[in-house]
């Protein structure tokens, strides 16, 4: 019975890496579109030192540029659901990357930090609408189910992560406005893609009302989810954001590191991830790759200031924690809750990105008043947070968890 079981498990794992490879053309499309758009977020990673010297900034003044992309991006999770449950994914995805190509030129064009910070938010704002509909149409379009949806889509995310600083050095280390021309050109292109590669998606045959996101929270699983997100993402973008100005390297070095954490990001997104999940549960490896994310931000913090060596390699060594995470999270979420999934995720990310948007600011701010390794254990007790939540929760994350939990 033990060997049948095995064989049979075998026969799914090989099953399921055959399935994601062979995936419809607009599944490859919403793919490389969502690269593009998670380019975004840390494409100013390596330029934050010279956008704080050029437009004389201080460091927490810059780090608004994460707060307001990410504050406006939580925000509109609530509306995105209604949005594309009346006009379909399609066109949801097409008006949210427009909205990147416009806001991404115009960053190029500030003269003032005010001015960048507000033109981040409206790119938030087409983030939003993007990336809350790009999971939802990948699902409905992949072949292989929900899992593999989910497991493209954080490889997307991740190669996202690490090409964004990437672009960023290469492009900033020239001139800090040219990462965004080169983000507004590549989402221009991704437009591009999915008007030829994507079928029009048919509008859904119920509407999602503004207030659903917010109903779904009350359940208690999601719930949860979220509530444990918001605290690990404090301690995700406190490593991001943060982390450029404390290592002291010119934009390609910023780049190199950030390109490093990425790659771990994907990777372990995609290949170790579900094996760790399969092995353990997701509340089991999710509480696990938590404390050990905290005892790293606690390095990061005895490391800060005395060491950059060390500093460089724990941040890289985060990547894979992260990436671990980060699937464990949107499968936690898409499959614990009875909400449809694209009203989950709506409510999910609304409380999620809540972190991102809370970290950077707070942050550059403790190390301005305190020190930067305060910065790192604030972080630390943050995502040990995380970790109790997820804990306390366990039962309502048990319930309806994928992969029996």
């Amino acid at each position: 019975m033990a060997e049948g079981t095995a064989h049979t498990i075998e026969e799914t794992v090989k099953a399921e890496k055959a399935s994601m490879l062979k995936q419809p053309k607009a599944v490859w499309a919403v793919a490389l579109a969502s690269v593009f758009a998670f380019m975004g977020i840390g494409l100013v990673d390596p330029i934050l030192p010279a956008i704080a010297e050029n437009l004389q900034a201080t460091p927490s003044e810059v780090s608004l540029l994460f707060t307001s992309y990410f504050m406006v991006t939580a925000v509109a999770m609530l509306v995105t659901g209604f949005v594309s449950s009346r006009i379909g994914g399609k066109k949801t995805l097409l008006i949210g990357l427009g909205l990147i190509v416009l806001f991404a030129s115009l960053s190029g064009t500030s003269n003032t930090v005010g001015e960048l910070v507000g033109f981040r938010a409206g790119w938030g704002l087409g983030n939003a609408l993007f990336v809350a509909t790009a999971l939802a149409v990948m699902v409905a379009v992949a072949s292989g189910g929900t899992a593999t949806a989910i497991i493209l889509y954080e490889a997307a995310l991740g190669l996202g992560l690490s090409l964004g600083p990437l672009m960023g050095a290469l492009l900033g280390g020239w001139q800090w406005r040219a990462p965004f021309f080169g983000t507004a050109t590549a989402m221009a292109i991704a437009f591009i893609a999915l008007i030829a590669l994507l079928p029009k998606t048919p509008t859904p045959a119920a509407k999602t009302r503004l207030r659903d996101p917010l109903i779904a929270l009350g359940h208690k699983g999601l719930r949860t989810t979220a509530a444990s997100a918001l605290f690990y993402n404090y301690g995700f973008f406190t490593i991001l954001a943060f982390t450029p100005f404390i290592l002291h390297f010119d934009a390609y070095g910023i780049g190199a590191v950030f390109f490093g954490w990425g790659v771990m990001v994907a990777v372990f997104s995609v290949f170790v991830a579900p094996v760790v999940q399969r092995r353990f549960g997701a509340t089991a490896s999710l509480t696990g790759t938590l404390v050990l994310l905290m005892l790293v931000l606690v390095g990061m913090g005895l490391a800060a200031g005395h060491s950059v060596p060390a500093v460089v390699v724990l941040v890289i060594v985060s990547g894979a924690l992260l990436g671990i995470n980060n699937t464990l999270y949107t499968e936690l979420a898409m499959g614990v809750s009875d909400s449809p999934r694209p009203v989950a995720s709506a409510g999910y990310n609304f409380v999620r990105w809540m972190g991102g948007a809370i970290a950077p600011f707070l942050a550059a701010k403790l190390a301005e008043h305190f020190s930067a390794p305060v910065t790192f254990y604030v972080a630390a007790a943050a995502v040990l947070v995380g970790a109790v939540v997820v804990v306390g929760g366990r039962k309502y994350l048990t319930e309806h968890a994928p992969h029996g939990v």
